[in-house]
Order: C-alpha cells, then sequence, then structure tokens
C-alpha cells in the first residue's frame, strides 16, 4: 500500500514502531491494553491509550449519511475528550494516511459505486490487512455488513487479543435483500432470499464479542439470529448547526421553484430503492393542487434521473447532493416538513436534523420511525402507501403544524447527545466487548482442557 504520511506521531510514550516490529507476528499492545483494566469482576473501564479501528464501506468524504457523520463526530469527540486512539479505515479516492493526534484517516483507494457517485467500495483485502497488521488495533469496530466484518473476523483469528466490536446499523436482509427481491420477482423468492440473508448474519455477527444497534427492534432481531451480548446506541444530532435559525426566506427561488403558500417537502438521501425514494414523488403527484405544495428532493442515486423524467411539470426541485453541512442545515430549515418512504430505517439521523431544523416528519410506520416520530411530531402511515403519505402531509400542514414544529425541536434537543453516545460507547460497549474477549480466550483453553479430562477419566 502506497504511503502518503510520515509515521504516527509520539503518543502519551508511545514509542514509534520500526518496520520490525510492524512485521511481527506477534500483535503489538500495551501489557495493560492487551489484558483491560481488570479487577477479580473483569474489565471495568477502557485501558488507557487503546486504539480503536473504524472499519466501513460506507463513508463519503463530502456528504452527510448516516455513519459518515458518526464518524467525523467521533473523530472530533476523540481529539478532544479522550486519551485514546482511534484508526479510520475508510474507502477513497487513492491509498492515502494522514495523521492528526491521536487520529489516523486511512483512505483505501477504491472504486466508485455504481449509481452513488459521492460512495466508493473497498475492494483490496490485502490493503485492509496491512493495515491492520501495521497498527494492530485494540479494538474493531465493523459498521457495514459486507466483506469487512469478515476481515476484522479473519485478523482476530491471527491476533486472539482483538475484540471485536459491530454496529448492526442496517437490518440488511429485509432493507436490501427482501425488499427489492419483491419488486423483481414476487414475496416467495424474496422470502428465500432473506432467510439467507438472515444465515448470514447469523454466521457473521456471532463472531463478534459485543454487538450494538440503533433501535430496540433491531436488537430484537440480532438476538433472535443468537448474538445476545448486546447494547442499544443512541446517537445525537448538533443542534448548534441544525437549527430553525438558518431559515433561508428566498430558497424556494434559489432552487428554481415557484413562490407558493403552502408547504414545502425536502427529504435528503439517496435516491434510490433502498430508501424507497420513487414514493416520495408519487406521493406528491396524490397532493390537492389546491394545497400549493412543492418539493425539494436532496442527494444522488440510481433513481434520480428516472425521478427527475416523473416530476416533469411538478414544482419538485433536484438540487443534487449537498457537501456542506452548513448548507444542509440551510436546506432544511427553509423547508417545512420533511418526507421520507424509507421502511427499514435504523435509526435516522436525518430524521433527527431535520427535526431538530423545526420539522415535522411525514413518514412509514416501519423500521425506527415509530421511536424516530413520536404522537404530536408528524404523521406515519404504511409502507409504500403513497395515498396515505400524501393524506398526512395535508394533515400535518392543516392540523396543528406549529405544535408540531416546537415539539420536534424539543424532542431534538433532548437527543443532543454525541458526548452520551461516544461515553457509551467507550464505557459500555467497548468494555463489555472487552469481556467477551476475556472470556473468549479463557474459553480457548479451558475448553480443550475440559474435554481431555472427559476422555481421560
Amino acid at each position: 500500500m502506497t504511503r502518503n504520511r510520515s509515521p504516527i506521531d509520539n503518543v502519551e510514550g508511545q514509542s514509534e514502531l520500526d518496520d520490525a516490529v510492524l512485521g511481527a507476528s506477534l500483535p503489538f499492545m500495551d501489557d495493560a491494553v492487551a489484558s483491560g483494566a481488570t479487577t477479580s469482576a473483569g474489565v471495568q473501564s477502557l485501558p488507557e491509550n487503546t486504539l480503536i479501528c473504524d472499519l466501513t464501506q460506507s463513508w463519503s468524504a463530502s456528504g452527510g449519511g448516516g455513519i459518515s457523520t458518526y464518524l467525523k463526530e467521533k473523530k472530533r469527540f476523540f481529539q478532544e475528550n479522550t486519551g485514546h486512539r482511534l484508526l479510520q479505515i475508510v474507502p477513497g479516492p487513492e491509498d492515502k494516511i494522514t495523521v492528526e493526534g491521536r487520529t489516523i484517516f486511512a483512505e483505501v483507494g477504491a472504486p466508485q459505486v455504481w449509481g452513488s457517485p459521492n460512495y466508493r467500495w473497498i475492494n483490496r483485502n490485502d490493503a485492509v490487512f496491512e493495515l491492520l497488521r501495521e497498527y494492530m488495533p485494540n479494538i474493531i469496530e465493523s459498521q457495514c455488513p459486507w466483506v469487512l466484518p469478515w476481515l476484522a473476523i479473519r485478523h482476530r483469528w491471527k491476533y486472539p487479543d482483538t475484540a471485536l466490536v459491530a454496529g448492526y446499523r442496517t437490518d440488511f436482509p429485509n432493507a436490501q435483500i427482501y425488499r427489492v427481491m419483491k419488486d423483481l420477482s414476487g414475496h416467495y423468492p424474496a422470502t428465500f432470499f432473506k432467510n439467507v440473508g438472515y444465515f448470514y448474519a447469523w454466521m457473521t455477527y456471532n463472531r463478534f464479542d459485543r454487538v450494538y444497534t440503533l433501535n430496540r427492534e433491531a436488537e430484537r432481531m440480532i438476538n433472535k439470529v443468537g448474538q445476545t451480548n448486546t447494547g442499544v446506541l443512541g446517537l445525537g444530532v448538533n443542534v448548534d448547526q441544525f437549527s430553525p435559525a438558518h431559515r433561508d426566506p428566498d430558497y424556494r427561488r434559489k432552487v428554481g421553484l415557484p413562490e407558493g403558500k403552502g408547504p414545502l417537502l425536502i427529504y435528503a438521501g439517496r435516491l434510490d430503492n433502498e430508501k424507497r425514494a420513487y414514493t416520495l414523488v408519487e406521493m406528491f403527484k396524490n397532493l390537492p393542487p389546491e394545497l400549493g405544495a412543492g418539493m425539494v428532493l436532496l442527494g444522488e442515486g440510481k433513481l434520480r434521473e428516472s425521478l427527475i423524467e416523473q416530476s416533469q411539470g411538478l414544482p419538485v426541485a433536484f438540487p443534487g447532493y449537498i457537501t456542506n453541512r452548513k448548507d444542509l442545515a440551510t436546506a432544511l430549515a427553509s423547508c417545512d416538513i420533511y418526507v421520507s418512504g424509507m421502511a427499514d430505517e435504523t435509526f435516522g439521523i436525518s430524521v433527527l436534523e431535520a427535526q431538530a431544523s423545526g420539522l415535522p416528519v411525514v413518514g412509514v410506520a416501519s423500521g425506527a420511525m415509530p421511536e424516530r416520530v413520536p404522537d404530536g411530531t408528524g404523521a406515519l402511515g404504511p409502507v409504500d402507501d403513497c395515498v396515505a403519505m400524501a393524506q398526512n402531509v395535508v394533515k400535518v400542514w392543516r392540523g396543528d403544524y406549529a405544535g408540531m414544529r416546537e415539539r420536534s425541536i424539543e424532542l431534538a434537543n433532548s437527543h443532543n447527545r454525541w458526548q452520551q453516545t461516544f461515553e457509551q460507547l467507550i464505557n459500555v460497549e467497548y468494555v463489555e466487548a472487552l469481556k467477551a474477549r476475556d472470556a473468549r480466550r479463557n474459553g480457548s483453553i479451558a475448553e480443550p482442557l475440559k474435554r481431555a479430562l472427559s476422555f481421560a477419566s
């Protein structure tokens, strides 16, 4: 892997690693880190100077997707609030490593994902293995279900002192397999392949020391496939960045929409089948003309060109992919209602950002949406029911709209908790992973001894 960096700076007494140490077969861990800060009850806290590794395909340098936002906020938290080190391995246009104090940002050169020009797909396993062997993280946190979790698992086979944590952030057998296959081949073939997906989840996530989800429904699902060492991690929103104060009264004109007295709807995310973006245009066509609504669909994706064609003659704008978070905050604050047809939302950072901007939410009663949109902050309807969604838009706009705005802002303010998110991650999820790692290591010795003694008797 081509290097575009100098070695990591010495941090809190850590010495630089020379080539001989980096190539050694034994894992690089301080004694305290390898064993954890323990008492008779086991690991109680994360050892000082622990090296955490984030491993994901779901990264966009310029965008605000859920995992990208999480990684950026996490990096900032580690730099400002902890003495730990953070290695983030993500896809990028070329191999590049950037070191900033205690954080190491490692981009692995990867091709773009078709239909999603702002995302890339790591297909060079050797480059990832090389980074893991070089830096030898104490804990690896895998944040997507495909390929990379198995690289973490294979690394742990060779270096069993490594603790593995997985974020089960998408119910992928349902969202990425069943719902797509159902549209292509019907319910029964889709159900078969969904069950294959759950079998893959069983094979994958039961090999992790700890798995966290983003809502209770997802936790119940991962428990059903056998992984019971789980937690629910809440995410946050920056209410200083996302606020009604950023509203631009001239926003409609700037995105090319005519002035109107009706609501301006907005969606921000990928325009693809998984996000069910096609339901939004169909919903808009079912709105009464006298409502005077307009709609803004932010983002790129495989369906964008098709949706533009379907929206000909309608007051629907497609500004594209917003790379600046400040511009996204302005767009949200300048609209009136956030709409989403996503049926398998696991947390909904975009929903929380919309609520912080003062927008009631109209969506579907599925996934994490019922948790994110309680009564009085919007309206939820059946999945793929575009007529019901249109009726809910009218209901929200002509109902207690001002009250819904106020309650949405209050709800978002109560979730302004990135600090709490990462405190839980460090003090609970990672600690539980180290406990499970210790139990696994002890078991790897105890079980063969137990079988041998049983055979001898």
